[in-house]
């Protein structure tokens, strides 16, 4: 399963910049076919042609195996735009795990004894960032979880950080319309209420933080995997 992780973060790191395999190949001196082994999980990996690959990556082998293993991390946190699956996933990948599912955005509702939306009226962004950071300090504190982040929490640079240090971090990522998709069929219909181009702005807001979500430990594409292959793949991780 480790295979699996590595390859799938080594894929996500050349697909964030935007490199082909063959690009790749030709930097690390490595064949095609070996490559396309290493991203699928399979193959034996020597640690030299590894270190090639990562050099031609720009990716510390330190980085790319952070959090992997019984002395990384144990509480995971789900990232990415509002319709991913962060509370679908979530709830069902800690049940697999047996760990308490926690919803950040409650967490800060608790803490600040008021709504999101009161505590935006009320403090503004800085308030609510302040109080996010408090609540992300506190689960982190605690017991291991599976925890759904709000989409906006990679905009808080010392936030993200934290987070990134003290959990296993997925991006679970998906095409702007099925965002949209999602939370409407949630019966949410805020993403359209008085917005003209409700699609357009979400794919501005996906521009704006896809480089700051590419930097979780794991990419997963939610328009090509169903929720119980995910769980299943993050089960044991």
């Amino acid at each position: 399963m480790m295979l699996v992780f590595i390859g799938e973060r080594l894929r996500s790191r050349r697909q964030a910049l935007g490199l082909s395999q063959a690009a790749v190949c030709r930097a690390a001196g490595v064949s095609p076919r070996f490559l396309s082994q290493v991203e699928a999980g399979r193959g034996n990996i020597s640690v030299n042609r590894l270190a090639d690959i990562c050099a031609a990556l720009d990716l510390p082998l330190a980085q790319l195996f952070a959090g992997l293993g019984p002395g990384g991390p144990r509480s995971i946190a789900l990232v990415g735009l509002r319709g991913a699956g962060k509370s679908t996933i979530g709830a069902r990948l800690a049940a697999r795990r047996g760990l308490p599912f926690v919803e950040l955005d409650k967490v800060i509702e608790a803490r600040a004894g008021m709504s999101l939306g009161e505590l935006f009226e009320l403090g503004g962004e800085p308030r609510y960032r302040q109080v996010e950071a408090e609540a992300v300090d506190a689960i982190l504190d605690g017991p291991p979880v599976v925890m759904a982040t709000g989409g906006g929490l990679v905009s808080a640079p010392a936030t993200w950080q934290r987070l990134r240090r003290g959990a296993r971090t997925v991006w679970l990522k998906a095409h702007p319309r099925s965002h949209l998709v999602r939370v409407q069929a949630q019966g949410d219909l805020r993403p359209m209420r008085g917005r003209p181009d409700p699609l357009g702005e979400l794919q501005h807001i996906l521009d704006e933080r896809a480089p700051l979500y590419a930097e979780a430990d794991l990419h997963i594409d939610t328009d090509a995997l169903g929720v119980d292959e995910i769980v299943d793949r993050l089960a044991d991780w």
